[in-house]
């Protein structure tokens, strides 16, 4: 009996733990709620990996225009919620994650009872519309889960996602007064005229589609919706707010307003009338798509076809244990939680953009079928270009070159026969500067993860990079730098083309196509025209070829020569060149002074008030972590006498800029990219000039680490007398071998294996 009791409960204990392993435990770290208060700009809903959906709550509907004018404070809502708001005004089913501009906030869904009111309300009055008090203490936040009570009507609202469903789960009163809100008007940094044009069809009493388009950020967007009820509707009206046009049809035939089968206008909302019992929940399904209604339905079916709100859930949750477990690690609790909820922060945006059948409308605005990949949009590449791409390229190279091949594609639909700078929903925006899908195109090619027409892709680059009128880059060809008084980000975006064209000199170099190769490289020396010896910055030059001899503060962001940082950090960004940098900048042991002093001056706060993606949140010193030109920077250490300098920052800067808090984040995080910088940094290793292979030391946080990659290797990160006091590196091994460098390669991470790190509290 004993023995057969010890069988069964050996079995028990390894059925326990296969579930463990299977089911993990590492969403649990996933705390989606960090950094939606003040700079984070990430929203707290639904959502699976990359996927089509971000179900969230909206806290606030302000308007971009105020009196005709930018209202500043509309920049809080990115993401559409703001952690120390005490109202929701709905869930809508698309955002931006962590960006500094923002669009999108379709389809905003409210449920209510007692007397219908389709005006919001404000916050300070939110018992005069349709939004709603809660607190914090009913608020849940997974990952592909949230929950919150709303408490004006006490109902429980739930939501999970697929990649192109948004799932609703609304628990209801006992009423005859119930109601459904579908707001179409509402929308992220709206403003009147936004919405060109909406369009919603009954097809039964618990299914309707429709579609809008609108003229944002992205300025020709249309998507594309199916919703449907798992309960029968006992009534519905529209309200068209469509202002006052000279040409009306002949509509007026009907009353539209009530059970009428279709509704179009440029501003409408609807509502959808039930009877609930106490407890009854009302489930709602809303299918999204780029190309048609009947794509959104398809989408819906495929996807979703019954009403099991707690198997889409799970099924979304296993989708993250899976992309999580790519990476484990051994760390303190708190740790894992800035670890893991990096991870789940670094894999939403790119952004799936197709149906289930592989339709998707293009930038040519025409509908493509993505033949052999899957087709992706949300490219902030100003930002994700520098770590969030070549994590990709370790541990998702297939997603990373199917982007890539959506870029080409791009490149194939454009009009101005460009690669994406900053592209969103079948358009370009063109934000931000650099041609930047150079930089992730070469980083695959060169890392060996490129299952596409590499010289095709190099084509494309070069195209790119040498389209005159765009942006000053002939100026950039022809004189070597962009003068001052040619264009504001004269200086910045010299810097910028010059670390790119290095990228396709690289790729050149790897395809044989030596004539590329030799003129790129030329261009990537065009840093050193911008570097003024005399004032020891990176200088806005003349186009006489003198430097701006008044008006230069090197501390300013505003009317300097650089976009969002000044001269005192873009001075240091030359990734593709370090020696070179050090050497003009007058050699070791000067650069070092300059790199000590950026960490510990004491920036006064007039500087932070002249833009709103510079606060003092992200600031260490002058050293500015939350905006991206300076990810770098704390590496470059790595190319002096001082390596261990390098490993005392990066240990700083960890847990200055990363908490597990609401206010966790020190900037927007950019769409992953301030997270893969804490990815990275974490492990102890990054890549300060994607188109290399090569990664510079840091100084690892976590106990161990192992990254499983996809052809089944396992790289290994072992820490040894790990401590947040012994943060510098007295010894390194890969493979068991001595490191004799503060660099590893690309295959030496791929090919498997493992580095050993032993920390002391000593530099050496």
């Amino acid at each position: 009996m004993k023995k057969i009791l010890a069988i069964l409960f050996a079995c028990a204990s390894l059925s326990a733990s296969a579930q463990n392993k299977t089911t993990g435990n590492l969403v649990q770290y996933v705390h989606p709620i960090i950094g939606t208060e003040r700079m984070g700009h990430v929203f707290p809903g639904a959502t699976v990996p990359f996927g089509m959906v971000q179900l969230s709550p909206e806290t606030d509907t302000i308007s971009y225009d105020l009196n005709g004018k930018y209202n500043p404070d509309i920049y809080k809502y990115c993401a559409g919620y703001q952690y120390t708001d005490k109202t929701i005004v709905g869930f809508s089913h698309t955002h931006f994650s962590g960006t500094g501009h923002s669009d999108l906030g379709d389809f905003l869904v409210m449920p209510t009872v007692g007397k219908l009111q389709l005006n919001p309300g404000t916050a300070d009055k939110p018992g005069s519309g349709y939004r709603s008090n809660f607190s914090h203490a009913n608020e849940v936040s997974e990952a592909n889960y949230y929950k919150v009570k709303l408490d004006a009507s006490g109902i429980i609202a739930e939501m999970t996602t697929s990649a192109r469903v948004g799932f609703h789960q609304y628990t209801f009163p006992k009423t005859d007064q119930a109601h459904i809100i579908l707001d179409l008007t509402a929308g992220i940094y709206n403003y009147p005229g936004k919405n060109v044009w909406t369009y919603v069809k009954i097809l039964n009493d618990s299914t309707l589609v429709g579609y809008r388009q609108t003229n944002g950020w992205a300025r020709t967007r249309t998507l594309y919706f199916a919703m449907a009820f798992n309960k029968h509707f006992t009534a519905h009206g529209f309200a068209n707010y469509t202002p006052k046009e000279t040409y009306k049809g002949f509509w007026a035939k009907f009353n539209q307003t009530k059970n009428f089968p279709e509704i179009a206008g440029k501003q409408i909302k609807a509502w959808f009338d039930f009877n609930t019992e106490a407890g009854e929940k009302i489930k709602i399904k809303m299918a999204i798509s780029p190309v048609s209604m009947d794509g959104a339905l398809n989408n819906m079916q495929v996807e979703v076809p019954g009403w099991d709100f707690e198997k889409v859930k799970a099924d979304g949750q296993a989708l993250w244990e899976k992309e999580l477990h790519k990476i484990e690690i051994k760390a303190s609790e708190d740790d894992k939680i800035n670890f893991y909820t990096s991870m789940y922060h670094a894999m939403i945006n790119p952004t799936i953009y197709m149906d289930e059948d592989g339709k998707y409308k293009g930038l040519d605005q025409n509908v493509h079928q993505a033949d052999g990949f899957t087709n992706y949009t949300t490219f902030s590449l100003w930002d994700t270009h520098r770590a969030l791409h070549p994590l990709f390229n370790i541990i998702e190279p297939d997603r990373n070159a199917d982007m890539i091949k959506s870029m080409l594609a791009h490149y194939d639909q454009s009009p101005e026969h460009m690669l994406p700078v900053w592209s969103n929903s079948a358009n370009e925006n063109w934000c931000m500067s650099g041609y930047h899908s150079v930089s992730v195109i070469a980083d695959a090619v060169i890392k060996g993860n490129a299952p596409f027409d590499a010289n095709k892709a190099l084509d494309a680059c070069v195209t790119t990079a040498t389209h005159r009128d765009y942006q000053s880059i002939g100026l950039f060809m022809d004189m070597g730098y962009i003068p001052d008084e040619k264009d504001a980000n004269s200086v910045s975006s010299t810097l910028e083309y010059a670390y790119d064209d290095w990228c396709i000199a690289q790729m050149a170099k790897k395809l044989n196509r030596t004539d590329i190769y030799e003129r790129f490289s030329k261009y990537a020396e065009n840093w050193k025209n911008v570097y003024d010896p005399k004032s020891g910055f990176m200088h806005p030059k003349e186009a006489d070829g003198t430097f701006r001899k008044t008006k230069f503060d090197p501390f300013t962001t505003i009317d300097m020569g650089f976009i969002e940082g000044n001269a005192w950090n873009y001075t240091l960004y030359v990734p593709h060149d370090p020696q070179g940098l050090i050497k003009a900048m007058g050699g070791n042991k000067r650069f070092i002074v300059y790199m000590d002093s950026l960490f510990s001056y004491d920036l006064p706060d007039k500087y932070f008030a002249e833009t709103e993606d510079i606060t003092k949140d992200g600031i260490i010193g002058n050293y500015v972590h939350g905006n991206e030109p300076s990810h770098h920077d704390a590496y470059l250490y790595d190319w002096t006498n001082q390596p261990w300098k390098t490993q005392e920052k990066i240990r700083m800067i960890l847990p200055k800029m990363y908490k597990s808090t609401p206010d966790g984040l020190g900037g927007n995080d950019d769409t992953g990219q301030m997270s893969a910088w804490y990815i990275f940094s974490s492990l102890g290793f990054y890549p300060v000039a994607p188109g290399s292979d090569q990664y510079a030391i840091g100084s690892p946080a976590v106990d161990h680490a192992t990254i499983n990659l996809e052809d089944g290797k396992t790289f290994t990160i072992d820490v040894k007398n790990q401590s947040p006091k012994n943060v510098y590196i007295q010894k390194i091994t890969l493979n068991g071998k001595p490191l004799k460098s503060y660099f590893i390669s690309h295959a030496d991470i791929m090919n498997g294996g493992e580095i050993t790190f032993v920390m002391g509290s000593k530099h050496l």
